[in-house]
């Protein structure tokens, strides 16, 4: 089996890609979806995330705006809250690959996976990336979203350009929806047919790059 961690910042479209290897029947471990899972109505975690944020669960779950209100830009906070949710991401993360393990190929679709030490955990790492206008604009057009938000958000994660640089597949989102879809198939092709170490071959698409040792 080949763990393939799947990784971008912000805005860089990597649901997009993710529900395109979805599409070619890879199974992906949305670790975001589960965090939702955890914080929505009677998830898990409420009870305890109420108790270090008050105000913060309702009905209908967290308020994530009011939740993001109280750790963005506390650093004690949302380390409080990360070691939390991580481990539970974790435990959900582990049944995952158990439930799967007679697959070739899995992705685990983690936001912080650089930041956390995550990409230890897999084989190989493929980056969603597009331009910084792009990103910038599609994360504006979001509801609630503003420019100090999104700085605040920023600092928290990797720089692109490092993830760029340490990731073994790099895939663009700044190219149409086309080509982007075509790169997936074509990475998954590859990873299916000649397994990570010799995939350099496979991988000579302008959207995916082998990237430089």
């Amino acid at each position: 089996m080949i763990m393939l961690g799947l990784t971008g910042s912000i805005g860089m479209g990597k649901s997009t890609v993710a529900a395109m290897f979805r599409k070619l029947g890879v199974p992906v471990f949305d670790a975001d979806a589960e965090v939702h899972r955890l914080q929505g109505p009677g998830g898990a975690l409420l009870a305890a995330i109420e108790a270090l944020h008050p105000g913060t669960t309702g009905e209908k779950g967290v308020d994530r705006a009011r939740l993001g209100q109280a750790v963005l830009g506390d650093r004690a906070a949302l380390a409080r809250l990360e070691r939390l949710i991580h481990p539970a991401v974790a435990k959900a993360r582990r049944a995952f690959i158990r439930r799967h393990r007679a697959k070739s190929l899995l992705v685990l679709d983690i936001p912080l996976l650089f930041e956390k030490g995550g990409w230890r955990d897999v084989d190989a790492v493929a980056v969603v990336s597009a331009p910084a206008w792009m990103q910038r604009r599609r994360v504006l057009a979001r509801p609630g979203m503003s420019e100090a938000r999104l700085a605040r958000i920023r600092a928290l994660q990797t720089p692109d350009r490092e993830k760029r640089r340490r990731a073994d597949f790099l895939i663009e989102t700044g190219v149409s929806r086309a080509e982007t879809n075509a790169a997936v198939r074509r990475l998954v092709a590859c990873l299916r047919a000649r397994g990570v170490r010799y995939s350099r071959s496979c991988v000579r698409s302008s959207s995916i790059r082998k990237q430089p040792a």
